[in-house]
């Protein structure tokens, strides 16, 4: 048999994204570099005119870009945040972004943008540990011990969910009965596991993507991982809800050193 139709549509589109967005860089470079626009446009098939407009619409956005959910283009990404430990100076305690957090914030936002997305930062209060789910375009960065809202969330995954015991937070893989999957880090192992997924919102009208660690440093390994698989994983899942697992190891001052998919990406019924 031959290949699935629908496969071939991908493919194409794809390919034809990538496209676009290699056309775009090359102009931008050309130009940057001291060419003309009418050279460029010369060497492209088209006017010097045309060059112009290419330049001032801007990178396409790649074949990725559905993968964030930014049907508009402008893509949210709300990171936790988490009371100040306690200081000797007096004065109230403020929030603060752990450096994990901040690095996968870095990493999202790159990725995003190299898909043609505009991204933002949004705070997530330790106070309340709420976030607005119902809008499109949403990257929420955040432990379930910060937020018991999205805690709850990720409870409807029936492949990967957190839990916790007497020994602090761990993830478990119900597909592969039950099994537990704890931090290294708890054992003074320089590794993590954190979680990634597209999750129902809670109107029931769309999506949003999620990624939390069971330490900050599984937040920044799964957006280590997706730098590095970004395209692979997109051709697996596209925009329909999955979960999946990733461990990362680290150096000696917690930067992520190499990060690898252990479990899933599960597919769920939309």
């Amino acid at each position: 048999m031959g290949q699935d139709p629908l496969e071939r549509v991908r493919q194409a589109v794809d390919a034809a994204s990538a496209a676009e967005a290699e056309r775009y860089h090359a102009i931008a470079d050309a130009v940057e570099q001291g060419h003309s626009k009418a050279a460029v446009g010369r060497a492209a098939g088209v006017t010097g005119q045309r060059v112009a407009q290419i330049l001032q619409k801007g990178p396409a956005p790649g074949p990725e870009a559905p993968f964030w959910g930014a049907s508009d283009g402008m893509l949210t990404i709300a990171v936790g945040e988490k009371t100040e430990a306690q200081k000797e100076a007096a004065g109230p305690l403020g929030p603060v972004v752990t450096v994990e957090a901040r690095e996968a914030y870095d990493i999202l936002r790159a990725l995003a943008e190299g898909a043609g997305l505009s991204a933002g930062y949004e705070s997530i209060p330790p106070s309340t540990g709420f976030v607005k789910l119902n809008r499109d375009g949403l990257v929420v960065i955040c432990g379930p011990r910060l937020s018991p809202h999205i805690a709850e969330i990720v409870e409807s995954d029936p492949s990967l969910t957190f839990t916790k015991d007497s020994c602090g937070w761990y993830l478990i893989d119900r597909e592969k009965g039950d099994r537990e999957w704890r931090s290294p880090m708890d054992d003074g192992e320089m590794c993590d596991v954190g979680y990634l997924g597209r999750l129902p919102r809670p109107d029931g009208r769309g999506t949003f993507l999620y990624v939390g660690g069971i330490h900050a440093a599984g937040t920044s390994g799964v957006a280590h991982y997706l730098a590095g698989n970004l395209p692979e994983l997109w051709a697996k899942v596209r925009t329909s809800r999955f979960s999946a697992l990733i461990r990362c190891t680290l150096t000696p001052d917690r930067r992520v050193q190499t990060s690898e998919l252990v479990a899933g990406p599960y597919m769920h019924e939309r």
